[in-house]
């Protein structure tokens, strides 16, 4: 297979040759391509797409490969699955079904290199839990998380806390101890509870301005403590949704372009058409626009858009080239997981995706390589 495309950073027709997984031969093309060439995206949080959710008490191995295939479409080469806060059972049960699914597939294993557990261990209060259910909301339990990680087969790489949770201080220091990457999310923890989390260990905020109270102090608040901390990366939702412009545009510029990761965080209703559903234990909404929020409320329940929708926007909003959001949404999560940044050289993987985009433009996805 040979691809011929603009390189997202350079702008440099290439040829490149792949060869079942791997590419072979990266070489200047002799046509004059208009479609783009990069690395697929990685996003590090999928709750799930099409009415399937990650933590759905009954969910299927072909469940799996359809919200795969989804978000291959959209050019997510690799995702961490996502489940957010439930009840034990349905925590363990899922966790379970994605693990002994990328074990019976080797290419779904490619695709899935590891999983994030976004609760439950959050912030009780409205507006900081989003639309976590409060009554599964609770103190972190290590055993109680061992038992889910056993479940995963110890792919759990990225957990999601609250760190003014009683006992969230020495579990961040265990979670850290063994290699998870820990993020502050869904909080209303105080400035020093935000400086002692990362001083055990936390190493990024969770979809950062988002999972917040509609109204805080203007000035000592957690949103603040996040963005000001220089240990901490963030993720952020450009979906068009959940941050507004200006927004985007301070978070970028103060954690910069290298510790600043793109996600989608596409619920369980991405991809449904506008109406009125049961999920997560709530009634959730999907709005004409493509805006999931929990139904009479202002809360957001995810996005109902992928990865791909949010490079234009980022761009536009926080001025950032193509190359630097593409970056972001590619190989900054692969980064902070401490995962091989797949970059268009012989000998890396065959992981990428073809695109239209023109300045000022959204993204528009061809073709999607494999992992």
């Amino acid at each position: 297979m040979i691809y011929h495309a603009k390189h997202y950073a350079t702008g440099l027709p290439l040829a490149v040759v792949v060869e079942g997984d791997r590419i072979v031969s990266v070489s200047e093309s002799q046509q004059n391509p208009t479609r783009w060439i990069a690395p697929a995206f990685f996003d590090p949080q999928i709750n799930g797409c099409l009415g399937i959710s990650f933590n759905s008490s009954s969910l299927t191995a072909d469940e799996v490969r359809t919200v795969v295939d989804m978000c291959h479409a959209h050019g997510i080469g690799t995702f961490l699955p996502t489940l957010i806060t439930t009840s034990c059972e349905a925590f363990r049960h899922g966790f379970a079904t994605l693990a002994k699914t990328i074990e019976s597939d080797a290419d779904l294993a490619k695709r899935i290199p590891g999983f994030h557990l976004e609760g439950p261990y959050l912030s009780s209060e409205d507006g900081a839990r989003g639309a976590h259910p409060r009554e599964h909301t609770r103190d972190p339990n290590w055993d109680e998380f061992q038992q889910w990680q056993d479940a995963a087969g110890g792919r759990i790489r990225m957990v999601t806390i609250a760190p003014e949770r009683k006992g969230a201080l020495p579990f961040i220091e265990k979670l850290a101890a063994t290699g998870v990457v820990v993020a502050i999310g869904h909080t209303a923890a105080t400035g020093q509870q935000i400086r002692d989390a990362v001083t055990a260990g936390a190493k990024t905020s969770t979809h950062l301005g988002n999972g917040s109270h509609a109204m805080l102090p203007r000035h000592d608040n957690y949103i603040w403590e996040q963005l000001a901390n220089d240990g901490l990366w963030a993720s952020i939702i450009t979906d068009g949704h959940h941050l507004p412009p200006a927004v985007v545009k301070c978070i970028v510029r103060v954690k910069g372009v290298g510790r600043t990761l793109l996600t989608c965080d596409a619920g369980n209703l991405a991809g449904m058409p506008p109406g009125k559903y049961q999920s997560w234990g709530t009634e959730l909404e999907v709005l004409p626009s493509g805006k999931i929020v929990v139904a009479g409320t202002p809360f957001l329940a995810g996005s109902g858009h992928f990865t791909d929708a949010c490079i234009g926007n980022v761009i536009r909003y926080a001025g950032v080239t193509l190359a630097e959001a593409i970056d972001m949404a590619t190989a900054r999560p692969r980064q902070l997981l401490g995962l091989p940044v797949h970059t268009i050289h012989v000998g890396q993987p065959a992981d990428l995706m073809l695109f239209d985009w023109e300045p000022g433009g959204e993204l528009k996805i061809l073709a999607s390589g494999g992992a």
